[in-house]
């Protein structure tokens, strides 16, 4: 199969990898002359190229732009492809972006793989990046079937777990699991600057262990991509942290009262909830490898 990759960066990078290694015949397009050449040199891609024309090759095209540029991409691409070729997306929001780009592709199937490093670009990409991962497929009721499934057959020959869901119920769900993190993460390293004294907050950067790595990891991450994600799911993202406010305010009233029976409820609650939350096969921290 030829497959075409619009966006060499982590995750078109990695796809490419791993799809050459499948047996597919890769073709990729960047906005960037030496991101071909490198993409090329590394193995990434069969053929590289500045201009979409190539994507005509393509029995299916991925666009692994930023969100913002993802129907664009389809638009532009719509002139240049067979009637049978299959366009699908990894961004991670879905939302109204699914409609608009079926609009221009009625072959269009939104995807989003559960996958990424703390790290960007082409240099980051690597083999295996989506193995035991979530990969969500968001199909609206027009979209082809046989078009969705062979997404889904790429997908899980990634060794990836495939769902499928609505673009909205993504929205939702990836609103608490991804997109609030990262909110969090970034207001917690923020709140550490906030310490007044100089001392202290070095001493701080110095004790920082594991428990600090572990909860400011996302938000240490690509400012794009968290910028992206507040801008194109706003009201879900918004959503989750009035809730996360609300639930902070109760850790406040708490501990200011001295109420440590229900913090210790709490705890105990969270405690016993979080494996349910972590129900996929464990996935290995990326960003470590």
């Amino acid at each position: 199969m030829n497959v075409g990759i619009i966006g060499l960066g982590l995750i078109g990078g990695s796809l490419g990898l791993d799809l050459r290694r499948l047996g597919h015949r890769v073709l990729g397009c960047s906005r960037r002359g030496p991101i071909c050449q490198a993409a090329i040199e590394r193995g990434v891609v069969d053929e590289a190229s500045l201009d979409l024309m190539l994507m005509a090759k393509a029995d299916v095209v991925f666009v692994c732009t930023p969100i913002a540029a993802i129907e664009p991409t389809v638009a532009r691409l719509a002139p240049l492809l067979s009637d049978q070729t299959i366009v699908t997306d990894v961004g991670s929001v879905k939302g109204d972006l699914v409609s608009a780009a079926a609009r221009h592709w009625p072959n269009f199937v939104g995807g989003h793989p559960m996958a990424g490093k703390a790290e960007a670009g082409l240099e980051a990409a690597e083999a295996g990046l989506f193995e035991r991962c979530a990969y969500v497929l968001t199909p609206l009721e027009a979209t082809p079937k046989t078009a969705l499934e062979t997404v889904a057959e790429i997908a899980r020959s990634l060794q990836a777990q495939v769902y499928q869901c609505s673009p909205s119920a993504h929205d939702r769900a990836v609103a608490w699991i991804s997109h609030l993190p990262v909110m969090v993460s970034s207001s917690l390293i923020q709140a550490c600057l906030n310490e007044s004294d100089a001392t202290i907050l070095e001493l701080a950067k110095n004790l920082a262990s594991s428990g600090f790595r572990d909860t400011s990891r996302v938000g240490g991450g690509n400012p794009e991509l968290g910028m992206m994600m507040a801008q194109y799911n706003r009201e879900a993202v918004l959503y989750a942290l009035q809730k996360y406010r609300r639930t902070l305010d109760q850790v406040i009233y708490q501990i200011e009262h001295h109420d440590w029976e229900q913090l210790n409820q709490q705890l105990q609650q969270t405690q016993q909830a979080r494996p349910e939350f972590m129900l996929s096969p464990p996935v290995p921290d990326k960003a470590k490898r």
